[in-house]
C-alpha cells in the first residue's frame, strides 16, 4: 500500500496543522509558500486557543506540552470600558485553562519546528492550478516552475489559489475595516494605555466603531481600532504617512476620553489597515476528485468568534486524520472530512457574523456585556 503524493498550498497554522498531524501517522506531505523564509513578516498578535478545537488538534499532533510553554500567563483577563473610559467589566484570568492566550508568531514556530525542513518549499508562489483528471492536478509558480499532485489541499488563506477549483464563491467586505496599532514596552513608555488595556484583552465598543486590544508577552499593546466605513475608505487614507493617518482616524473618535484615542496617536510606528471580509456562511462545494480546502480558504470569516486559527489548525488534523485513516481511499478520507468541515464551520461563521453585528449595534457596549453576562449564565 502506498500513499499518495500530497501537495499543500499555504504554509500558515491550518497547513502546517495537516503536515505534522500526517507526518506523525507516517506520512508525508509538502508545503508550497509563496513567502521566501519562515521570518518574511511578522505573524499577528495574540490567540486564544480554544479547548474544543485549536488544543485538541495539538494533541493530534503531539505538540500540546509545547504550546502549553508558550501560554501567556495572566493573557485571559478581559476589560470591557464605555467611551467614556468607564470601567464596565473586569474579569481575572482564571487559569482554567479553556482558552488560554498564546502569541501566533510562537505558535506558528512550535509548528514550523516539528517538521523536516524539507517539507517546506519556500518561496513558492502558486499562480494557477488546474485538473489533470483522476484526482491529479498541476501547479504552476511564478518563477515558471510546475508540479502535479495526487492529493491537493488549499490552505491558503482568504484569497485562495485552490479555492476556484471547488467553488465560485469569493470573500465580500463585512462592512468593518479594522486600523491595527502598536504600542511597545507599553508599561514604561506608555503606562496611560497600558492601564487602558490592563493584563489581557480589552473590549471598548460603540455604534459603528471601537478599540479591541490586547497586550502581549513582550510587553507590548496591540491595538484594532474598528471603524464601519465603506470599503474604499481604506484607499481615501494616506497610511504612507503616519502623522496624517493617526489625525484622520482620531478623528472618528472626537469625543471619545483621551485615554482611550492616545491609542491611535500614541502608536509605535505606521498604522496598519485590514477590511474585514468573508466567505458567505455555509460555504461548501460538491466533492472534486483529489482536492479540498482547510481554513479561511474553506470558511473565511470575520474574527469575532475568535475561531479563524482555531478552526484552521482544526481542519488540518482532522484531514490529516482521515487521510492517515484510508491512505488507499483519498477520495473516501476527503469526502468524510468535508462532511464534517461543512456544519461546523457554518455554525462558527454564523457566530461571527452575529457577533460583529452585535458588538457595535446601536446598543453597544450594552449588548457585549448582555452575551457576557449570558455565558456566564451558561457556565
Amino acid at each position: 500500500m502506498s500513499t499518495p503524493t500530497i501537495g499543500i498550498v499555504g504554509a500558515g497554522l491550518g497547513g502546517l496543522m495537516l503536515a505534522r498531524v500526517l507526518q506523525v501517522r507516517g506520512i508525508s506531505a509538502t508545503i508550497y509558500e509563496l513567502e521566501e523564509s519562515p521570518d518574511t513578516r511578522t505573524q499577528g498578535g495574540m490567540l486564544d486557543i480554544h479547548d474544543f478545537n485549536g488544543q485538541v488538534a495539538l494533541r493530534d499532533a503531539d505538540l500540546f506540552e509545547e504550546f502549553l510553554a508558550a501560554v501567556h500567563t495572566g493573557g485571559e483577563c478581559t476589560r470591557i470600558l464605555d467611551k467614556h473610559n468607564n470601567l464596565l467589566r473586569e474579569d481575572p484570568d482564571d487559569g482554567d485553562g479553556r482558552r488560554p492566550e498564546v502569541d501566533r508568531g510562537r505558535l506558528r514556530r512550535i509548528l514550523l519546528d516539528s517538521l523536516p525542513a524539507s517539507t517546506i518549499r519556500w518561496g513558492s508562489k502558486v499562480t494557477g492550478a488546474r485538473p489533470l483528471g483522476g484526482g491529479r492536478h498541476e501547479l504552476t509558480f511564478a518563477d515558471g516552475r510546475h508540479t502535479t499532485t495526487e492529493v491537493l489541499i488549499g490552505a491558503d488563506g482568504a484569497w485562495s489559489r485552490i479555492r476556484p477549483l471547488l467553488s465560485d464563491a469569493q470573500p465580500a467586505y463585512a462592512g468593518m475595516s479594522f486600523v491595527e496599532a502598536e504600542l511597545c514596552d507599553a508599561d514604561t513608555r506608555h503606562p496611560v494605555s497600558a492601564a487602558v488595556v490592563g493584563a489581557g484583552m480589552l473590549f471598548a465598543p460603540a455604534p459603528g466603531k471601537g478599540f479591541l486590544a490586547h497586550r502581549e508577552p513582550d510587553g507590548s499593546l496591540h491595538v484594532y481600532v474598528a471603524l464601519e466605513v465603506s470599503p474604499d475608505w481604506i484607499g481615501s487614507v494616506d497610511f504612507t504617512d503616519p502623522v496624517k493617518a493617526k489625525a484622520v482616524v482620531a478623528e472618528h473618535f472626537a469625543d471619545w476620553a483621551p485615554e482611550l484615542r492616545a491609542l491611535i496617536t500614541d502608536a509605535d510606528g505606521a498604522l496598519i489597515p485590514r477590511t474585514i471580509n468573508a466567505l458567505p456562511v455555509g460555504h461548501r462545494w460538491e466533492r472534486v476528485p483529489g482536492v479540498t480546502l482547510l481554513g479561511d480558504a474553506a470558511h473565511l470569516m470575520s474574527p469575532f468568534a475568535g475561531e479563524g486559527a482555531n478552526l484552521a489548525m482544526f481542519d488540518g488534523a482532522e484531514l490529516g486524520k482521515a487521510i492517515a485513516a484510508h491512505p488507499d481511499d483519498v477520495e473516501a478520507a476527503l469526502a468524510a472530512y468535508e462532511n464534517d468541515l461543512f456544519p461546523r464551520s457554518a455554525e462558527a461563521a454564523q457566530e461571527a457574523a452575529d457577533n460583529l453585528v452585535l458588538c457595535f449595534d446601536d446598543n453597544a457596549p450594552q449588548s457585549l456585556l448582555a452575551q457576557f453576562a449570558a455565558y456566564d449564565g451558561a457556565h
